[in-house]
C-alpha cells in the first residue's frame, strides 16, 4: 500500500527537514520529514550539495526497478519502498552542525537522499579533504564505482583500454585508466561532443564505427545493447569485458555469436555493493570511500558537472533532467540558496 506523504508546509527548524520523494512515474515532490533524535555518535548535517545519478535515478523516477531487486537496490537512509513513494539518492555533501566535537564544522560526504538537513552516524560520513571542493565531492560515489571497476578488471600499465559509454561513470573509468603509465585509453561514445571532454581529461575518443580493436580490457557503461556489441567487438583475444551498466527491467540482447567464443572473451559484471575480490581481504568500505574521495582532487573533473539546480526547484525540474535523451552529465543540487 502506498504511503501517504505530508506535503511541505512550514518546517520546524529543530526537528523537520525537506526531502525529495519520487511519488509516481516521472513525478516528484518535496515533502516534510521528521529528523531522528541524535545519538552520541550521530551528526546533524546541513546539506550544501547533492548529485543526481542519472542512470540509477532515471530507473527509480520511471518506476523501472525490477521487483527482484527492490531490496538490493535500497539506498542507505532510503525511506518508502519501490516503486513509489520512495525517498532515494546517494550523493550528498553537507556541513556538520551538531554531533561529536571533532567533526563540528567539517564538510562530509554521505550516501543520503536529496534532503536539506539530515542525521547520520559518523561512521557513514566520508570527510571531504581541503583539496576537494564540496561541489565536486558529489562525484565520490561514481568515483568509488569506477575504482572498484578497475580492481575487477585488473587494469595495468601499458594496457590498451577501451571504455564504451561516455556518461559520468564511463568518463571516470577512462580518467583513472589514463593515469596508468603507458596505457592507451579510448572513450567510445555516440555523442561527438564528448571528444573535447576526453581531450581535456587526457584520453582518446572515437565514435562507435571507429572503435579500437584488440583491446586488453573493455569497460561497457552505455546501458544499451548496441554499446555492449561495440564493447565485445573491441575486445582482443582472451580480453576481459567489464559490464558496468544497470539496465533495470527488460531483457538485453548480447552479441555472443561471431568470434566471441573463438576469441575466448570474458564478460564479467562489476558492482560497487561489494569491494572487489582482488582487494577484499585488505580493503573495507571506509578505506575505499576515502581513496575515491582523495582521487577527486583534480580541477578538470569539474567538467563532469554540467547542470546546477536549486533544491527548491528540484521537484519541478528533475523529471525533465531524467527524461530519455536529456543532455548533460552530473546535475549538482544547490541548497545554499534556501531562505
Amino acid at each position: 500500500m502506498a504511503r501517504e506523504l505530508k506535503p511541505a508546509t512550514q518546517i520546524d527548524a529543530r526537528t523537520k527537514a525537506l526531502a525529495l520523494w519520487y511519488t509516481a512515474p516521472r513525478e516528484c515532490n518535496l515533502n516534510e520529514v521528521t529528523l531522528p533524535t541524535l545519538g552520541p555518535d550521530d551528526c546533524l548535517l546541513t546539506t550544501l550539495w547533492s548529485g543526481v545519478s542519472r542512470g540509477t535515478e532515471r530507473l527509480v523516477c520511471e518506476g523501472r526497478v525490477p521487483a527482484s531487486e527492490h531490496e538490493r537496490m535500497r539506498a542507505p537512509f532510503q525511506e518508502g519502498a519501490f516503486p513509489f513513494p520512495v525517498k532515494y539518492g546517494y550523493c550528498a555533501v553537507g556541513r556538520v552542525d551538531a554531533g561529536p566535537q571533532d567533526l563540528f564544522g567539517r564538510i562530509a560526504f554521505c550516501l543520503h537522499p536529496h534532503q536539506d538537513r539530515f542525521v547520520a552516524p559518523r561512521s557513514r560520513l566520508v570527510p571531504v579533504p581541503d583539496t576537494v571542493p564540496a561541489r565536486r565531492a558529489i562525484l565520490a560515489a561514481n568515483m568509488e564505482t569506477a575504482l572498484n571497476a578497475h580492481w575487477d578488471a585488473g587494469s595495468g600499465p601499458a594496457d590498451r583500454i577501451v571504455i564504451v559509454g561516455g556518461g559520468v561513470l564511463g568518463l571516470l573509468v577512462a580518467w583513472l585508466a589514463a593515469r596508468l603509465p603507458g596505457a592507451e585509453v579510448t572513450l567510445v561514445d555516440v555523442e561527438p561532443s564528448r571528444a573535447a571532454l576526453a581531450a581535456k581529461l587526457g584520453f582518446r575518443f572515437a565514435l562507435p564505427d571507429a572503435a579500437p580493436r584488440d583491446a586488453d580490457i573493455v569497460f561497457h557503461a552505455s546501458a544499451t545493447a548496441a554499446g555492449l556489441a561495440t564493447a565485445i567487438a573491441s575486445a582482443g583475444t582472451e580480453a576481459r569485458i567489464v559490464e558496468l551498466s544497470w539496465y533495470g527491467e527488460g531483457a538485453v540482447p548480447a552479441a555472443l555469436g561471431g568470434a566471441f567464443h573463438a576469441r575466448r572473451l570474458q564478460l564479467i559484471s562489476s558492482q560497487v555493493g561489494l569491494v572487489s575480490a582482488s582487494r577484499r581481504a585488505r580493503w573495507d568500505y571506509a578505506r575505499r570511500a576515502q581513496a575515491a574521495m582523495a582521487l577527486l582532487a583534480d580541477d578538470r573533473l569539474d567538467s563532469l558537472i554540467t547542470n546546477e539546480i536549486a533544491f527548491r526547484d528540484l521537484a519541478q525540474r528533475l523529471p525533465g533532467l531524467l527524461a530519455p535523451g536529456a543532455s548533460g552529465l552530473t546535475a549538482a543540487i544547490c541548497y545554499e540558496t534556501q531562505p
